[in-house]
């Protein structure tokens, strides 16, 4: 839902300020977002019809969304009911959890309800792309936990993100990393559409809009990395990603620059969309996933061994400890310190040197303690005893 035009465009140089490079294995699953799957989930979505409060099309979307999950063994969904004038309807909250930071979550959402029509591009189009990213990371490991949300009752008032928020993030003071919003994303059938549009919070508080530009910079420079697309950034307004950013939560987000005039009509059709352009802004939305939650490729070694792999000295130790992994052709780890209760204590991203690193225990108290090194190729892990 937008009812704003776009304004204050800034177009994004070539360059960017931030140090991000291509990935290969980000680009190889970014080329992986397949153009007929997503044709074909986002004309399985038109068919439900329109998707309002009290319509059948709205209760089948959502079990349709559910069923997509659990076919690909998702296990971590819920199904987040509220009530909007006294008529039930639901959220759907999907959990993938990370290797290395489990309890911190980067948010990818997307409302899948319509207003008077079937809302093959407002929604849809967002709608699909959570879909076709949830399938193929399904088994990538990734360092930051990820929640797909699909947000009901956006076009009312963001009802179903004001819920969410309200009543989930903040009683759990849930860390949110950032929440990354796709609203609308099919283009403009028939005319040119080569330049998304990456939004960031440039509203009061303002204690979040600093890192909301830099992680903004970051899904444009994405963007460039991983599709043919250009970029644009403007503010973020009107969709799911208001009640968090005004609780303090850092978002961006995308919305197709060149706007479409059939939003809202029974002519929000897939007929109305460019096709080519929606397959473009699906793999710039997974390189911009990927670079947030830190994805890397599992080589078949889920859970190495820690006997032989990883050695810690001195052992018991004082100050400081020097971490030696063998065997491993790597330069750089996640280090998670757990302690006896699996609490984590200590986190850091270290870089080797003839495959040792330095690390500082120095504010640990003294006990017994697991140290979990997750590289590209697995995690090692290893127990320790402070002084």
């Amino acid at each position: 839902m937008k009812t704003l035009a776009l304004s204050l465009l800034l177009l994004l140089s070539g360059s960017s300020a931030f140090s991000q490079t291509f990935d290969a294995f980000y680009a190889s699953l970014a080329n992986n977002c397949n153009y007929d799957t997503i044709m074909e989930y986002l004309q399985q979505f038109e068919d439900f019809g329109i998707k309002e409060l009290n319509n059948p099309g709205l209760d089948n979307t959502k079990d349709w969304i559910v069923q997509k999950y659990e076919n690909w063994g998702y296990s971590n969904i819920v199904e987040d009911d509220f009530s909007v004038s006294g008529v039930v309807t639901t959220n759907v909250v999907v959990t993938k959890t990370g290797t290395v930071y489990p309890d911190t979550y980067v948010i990818i959402d997307g409302h899948y309800d319509s207003k008077n029509g079937p809302g093959a591009n407002d929604n849809g189009t967002g709608t699909v792309i959570l879909l076709e990213l949830a399938r193929l990371l399904k088994d990538v490991p990734t360092e930051y936990s990820i929640k797909f949300i699909h947000f009901s009752a956006e076009e009312i008032g963001l009802e179903g993100s004001e819920h969410y928020v309200e009543n989930v993030v903040n009683p759990s003071n849930m860390n949110i990393k950032v929440v990354f919003n796709i609203d609308q994303v099919g283009g403009n059938g028939g005319e040119t559409n080569n330049t998304i549009t990456c939004e960031r919070d440039q509203s009061p508080p303002n204690s979040n809009n600093l890192q909301s530009d830099i992680y903004t910079n970051e899904l444009a420079t994405c963007t460039q990395l991983y599709s043919n697309l250009q970029t644009e950034i403007s503010f973020a307004y009107g969709s799911d990603y208001v009640p968090f950013m005004a609780d303090g939560y850092v978002v961006t987000g995308f919305y197709e620059t060149n706007e479409s005039s059939f939003t809202h009509s029974i002519n929000d059709s897939i007929s109305h969309i460019d096709p080519a352009y929606f397959h473009e802004v699906t793999k710039a939305s997974m390189g911009g996933l990927l670079h947030f939650v830190v994805a890397y490729e599992d080589l078949g070694m889920k859970e190495l061994s820690a006997i032989g792999e990883l050695s810690i000295a001195p052992n018991p130790a004082k100050e400081t400890i020097q971490l030696h992994l063998k065997g491993l052709d790597v330069s750089a780890m996640h280090v998670t310190i757990t302690d006896i209760t699996g609490a984590t204590v200590q986190n850091e991203r270290l870089f080797l040197q003839n495959d040792a690193v330095e690390m500082n225990i120095s504010t640990l108290a003294s006990g017994s303690y697991i140290i979990h090194a997750a590289t590209e190729l697995g995690t090692v892990q290893q127990r320790f005893i402070k002084e």
